[in-house]
């Protein structure tokens, strides 16, 4: 039987894509939707992500894992970073940050738009906390592309390639995206966590 994984987010896309990644190494866990949203106090995005990661271990006293997720644009000086789910106000949505984001890169050329995004994730299950990063670098278009994705997804370009994270499929974005190698890396401490204390307790 899988080990169980509460992973401390109200936000449905992160949960589809932790969930695909996952399917048989854990037995995924998510929070109430009537739970309270944790405020996001923190100075930079680990602080963050262990602030949502302890509330969760905190209320359900399972494993929990938390992220939080950064766009730092080169131009504006590293912002929107520990504020880009938020950039243009704390009930805004993906559209109204990436507006404020295209307004303030008016007029930028592209060889000025470099970006990345950073995730973190904390990890916590009362006796230890750990921490996973993953980041990809590209640049940010002009005007949005694509459907797919979610937040900023439409205009950032990947390094890699040419399409925008909203025009590729879920499966190739993230083979590449920051938070699918932040969750990569995770992953590969938490089957190798499972399997030793399975063989311990097996002594």
């Amino acid at each position: 039987m899988s080990p169980p994984l509460l992973v401390s987010t109200q936000n449905r896309d992160k949960l589809r894509e932790i969930s695909l990644l996952f399917g048989q190494y854990a037995e995924i866990k998510t929070p109430s939707p009537d739970d309270p949203d944790v405020e996001e106090t923190g100075e930079t995005l680990y602080e963050n992500a262990l602030l949502k990661a302890k509330a969760g271990y905190d209320r359900y006293h399972i494993p929990a894992i938390a992220d939080d997720t950064g766009l730092e644009v080169d131009a504006l000086e590293g912002r929107p970073g520990v504020f880009s789910s938020r950039y243009a106000g704390e009930s805004a949505s993906y559209a109204d940050n990436v507006r404020l984001l295209l307004k303030e890169l008016e007029g930028v050329p592209r060889e000025q738009r470099r970006a990345r995004f950073r995730t973190v994730i904390a990890y916590v299950n009362g006796a230890r906390t750990e921490r996973f990063d993953g980041v990809l670098e590209g640049w940010i278009l002009e005007s949005p592309r694509g459907a797919k994705g979610f937040g900023y997804d439409p205009v950032f370009v990947p390094d890699q390639g040419s399409m925008s994270l909203a025009e590729m499929e879920t499966d190739a974005k993230n083979l590449i995206s920051h938070r699918g190698k932040a969750l990569r890396s995770f992953l590969e401490w938490w089957k190798r966590e499972n399997m030793t204390n399975l063989a311990a307790g097996q002594r």
